[in-house]
């Protein structure tokens, strides 16, 4: 029995559960109906848990206080979903709660499980009963009667706080109809059970169990959410008070979270005007991440999920890195399962294996869409048990886009890997960000700040807008080659007039391309365009 965890041991306990949550994940999702049936609960807690572990590998693990940040910090960064968000929040009160200790005691855990579910309950606006927040009650309220017992382990205190957690679970269908309606518990309170089941496994030196069989989705059992997008975002260098954001993003929707941590705001909201709310909410401080995710799409995903369960998968998947939500719809348009990430803010190599994983198919093609991320692709292939993966190495969105475009489940990868290397070889991938330091590179000198533009992740020229630096790599393409089509991915920060100008410069510059434009860009760059 332990009586104690150093702050090693406790980021070992942290990496374990985090692989016993994994295990859950499809479980978790399948439970998902609030607060709407979009099915990524489970995948929006486990990409939360996946960035403490990032941060718990970066930290030094011999003092609890490097622990304890990495768990609030990294949990905050990586917060995906209204789930996520909330067990980000109940990790950051559990993780402040260490802070000054030497080690973790059984008395010191019922504390920090206590102080997690205040801080969970005090993030929410309107805290709802039959969720997340009542199972994180339970546990708590167990964990403190056990120590009340005279409990002198930490086995002993996670025991009792399971047993009390799950109990709360159980009567989640009496608090929420609309848990009852479908027949479920709460799916953010099971992840929570589960990741706790984690920590007693690593106590206790248990395996990590089998997956359970998926019998059915509760979300078939409901129509489409009111709003169709879930849209999140990250920022730095908030200076106004978090009730200022909530209230100046209330009216754009619902299930509306935002919470702060280490210096960062994390938002999150259900709304039908994505663009419109990235807009208001970035007067506030710098945008660092974003992310929207059409819960219409999900839906439909899921009802064809449950009614292909028995068939047997295609011959081939596909995995791709990428940022913007733009372009992640259009991956996912193409049939692709997307690990979050790309320039500063690679995934790790366990991210890109989980998504691997996470496919039924026996063959597997990942895209990295990103140099720095080839290795770490490459380094996931030669770890994925039981399936055939291979890298395309694409180095920029814009070769993931012309590859994903052949891309087709039916195919067997023999015939596709061709084709796709193929078609990301002739994309030319225009991007146009600001430069961090002032430099000089290649003959082009920038200054901090300016904007620059980058052809095939090469810096190509500096300009003083973004527009010029656009129009700029288009014409320096084109004294290479002729190209018939022009895909532009634009960030949130781009006004729609200064669009409507660029949209018409363009006309006229090349009245023989055909241009399309989308919403949804890259995070930190102001166009990303593909030429093909």
């Amino acid at each position: 029995m332990a009586r104690a965890l150093s702050p090693a041991e406790l980021a070992s306990a942290f990496r374990y559960a985090t692989d016993w949550f994994a295990v859950y994940v499809e479980e978790t999702n399948a439970l998902n109906v609030y607060p709407v049936p979009d099915g990524d609960t489970g995948t929006n807690m486990h990409l939360t848990l996946q960035s403490v572990r990032r941060e718990l590998d970066l930290a030094d693990t011999q003092k609890m206080s490097e622990v304890a940040r990495a768990i609030s910090y990294g949990s905050l960064l990586g917060a995906r979903g209204n789930s996520g968000v909330i067990t980000s929040q109940i990790l950051k009160g559990f993780a402040e709660t260490l802070r000054e200790a030497s080690v973790l005691t059984p008395a010191l855990l019922a504390q920090a499980l206590e102080e997690g579910s205040r801080t969970g309950y005090k993030a929410v606006m309107k805290p709802v009963e039959g969720t997340i927040l009542t199972v994180s009650r339970g546990v708590a309220e167990g964990a403190r009667r056990a120590v009340a017992r005279g409990a002198d382990s930490l086995e002993a205190v996670l025991e009792a706080a399971l047993q009390s957690g799950r109990e709360a679970s159980d009567r989640t269908p009496e608090l929420l109809p609309v848990l009852k309606q479908a027949g479920v518990v709460d799916a953010g309170g099971v992840g929570l059970l589960r990741f706790l089941e984690g920590l007693e496994g690593y106590l206790k030196g248990l395996p990590l169990p089998e997956p359970p069989k998926i019998e059915r989705y509760a979300q078939t059992a409901f129509e489409e959410e009111e709003f169709g997008y879930c849209t999140e975002f990250l920022m730095e260098g908030v200076v106004e008070p978090i009730e200022t954001i909530r209230e100046a993003v209330a009216s754009f929707g619902d299930s509306l979270l935002v919470v702060g941590a280490e210096g960062f705001v994390k938002g999150h909201i259900h709304t039908n005007d994505p663009d419109g709310l990235l807009a208001r909410v970035a007067r506030y401080g710098k945008m660092l991440r974003t992310k929207v995710e059409d819960m219409s799409q999900q839906h439909t995903e899921i009802l064809a999920m449950a009614g292909a369960a028995d068939e047997a998968p295609p011959p081939t998947g596909l995995v791709v890195v990428a940022s913007g939500w733009g372009l992640v719809k259009a991956f996912r348009g193409f049939g692709a399962r997307v690990v979050a990430g790309g320039q500063t803010a690679n995934p790790s190599v366990q991210d890109i294996l989980d998504a691997v994983r996470s496919l039924p198919n026996p063959e597997v093609i990942v895209l990295p869409n990103n140099s720095n991320v080839v290795l770490s692709a490459q380094q996931a292939a030669g770890l994925a048990e039981g399936k055939v993966v291979h890298v395309i190495p694409t180095r920029t969105l814009g070769q993931g886009l012309a590859a994903s475009v052949v891309y087709q489940a039916e195919r067997p990868a023999r015939e596709l890997l061709p084709e796709m290397e193929e078609a990301s070889r002739r994309a030319v991938t225009l991007e146009v960000t600001r430069a961090s330091r002032s430099v000089a590179i290649g003959g082009v000198s920038v200054r901090e700040g300016q904007p620059i533009g980058l052809r095939d992740d090469k810096l190509a020229l500096a300009t003083e807008t973004p527009e010029e630096a656009l129009e700029g790599l288009i014409k320096l393409a084109f004294q290479e080659a002729e190209h018939e089509i022009l895909t532009i991915f634009h960030g949130p920060m781009v006004a729609k007039e200064t669009l409507d100008g660029l949209t018409h410069q363009l006309a006229q510059a090349f009245p023989d391309l055909t241009l399309e434009i989308h919403p949804g860009g890259p995070d930190l760059y102001d166009y990303l365009a593909v030429l093909e």
